[in-house]
């Protein structure tokens, strides 16, 4: 693993230096976290010879300081779009998991041409849910993760701060009524929404709503998993990647 800054984004990547016209993903994170959380699936994709990329977004965790307040979520969007282009990436294969689905679809919609394909992970949060009735699924989502995934989780939220945790849930909160699906209804890449099949967050039903959204969608399930399924079963979720970027049936 290589570790660097790039337009203020704490980046880590595996595999090789990207090459032109060479395949690369780009792992996008959930609310207040960092990418840490993703590494388990980076180091499998980049198994293969991918080249991975996995950024800290701006005002979490180790890019916290890139930015005084906590950005919305078009404005992550945005700073993601600035940090692909400086690193000259080209089309990417874009996953995301929870309120990361969202930075995504935002991406994805504004900039079709630096996405190849996305994978959405337990997409967050469901418009009409609340915010009391999303705190209520993501307590009852934590005793069926991992512990190694907690200790990694409580670590970023510290770094991230509960200010900045509030502003950016609040945020999420917005984007999800106002903006979400519809960001989905512009994406043109074929795009697979995987849900672990024990998420008390993101529901059979609606991660269904999700991949309909979308122009070429599909979902998908991984057996034995909950909310972060990249986490607790990264060697599932990187096959049903792989099966989708083949252009396979999932």
């Amino acid at each position: 693993m290589e570790q660097s800054t790039h337009a203020g984004f704490f980046t880590r990547r595996f595999g090789p230096p990207p090459r032109d016209g060479a395949p690369n993903v780009v792992l996008v994170h959930g609310l207040g976290l960092s990418g840490r959380y993703f590494v388990p699936l980076a180091r499998r994709l980049a198994a293969g010879g991918t080249t991975v990329f996995v950024p800290d977004l701006p005002g979490n965790a180790r890019s916290r300081a890139v930015v005084r307040r906590a950005p919305r979520v078009g404005e992550l969007a945005g700073a993601l779009e600035r940090w692909h282009r400086g690193l000259a990436l080209g089309p990417s294969l874009l996953v995301a998991n929870s309120v990361g689905c969202q930075v995504v679809a935002a991406f994805a919609a504004r900039h079709p041409r630096l996405v190849r394909r996305v994978v959405m992970v337990g997409p967050a949060l469901e418009p009409g849910a609340g915010g009391l009735r999303q705190c209520g699924r993501l307590l009852a989502d934590a005793p069926r993760e991992p512990l190694s995934l907690l200790a990694v989780a409580a670590g970023d939220y510290l770094v991230t701060g509960p200010v900045r945790f509030a502003a950016s849930f609040r945020h999420a909160l917005r984007d999800a009524a106002e903006s979400f699906e519809g960001h989905l209804a512009r994406v043109v890449a074929p795009t697979l929404v995987v849900r672990g099949e024990g998420d008390t967050i993101a529901s059979r039903e609606w991660t269904r709503r999700v991949a309909r959204a979308v122009g070429d969608g599909r979902a998908a399930e991984v057996e034995g998993a909950a909310h972060a399924a990249h986490y607790s079963a990264p060697g599932a979720v990187a096959a049903l990647i792989q099966q989708f970027t083949a252009g396979g049936q999932t």
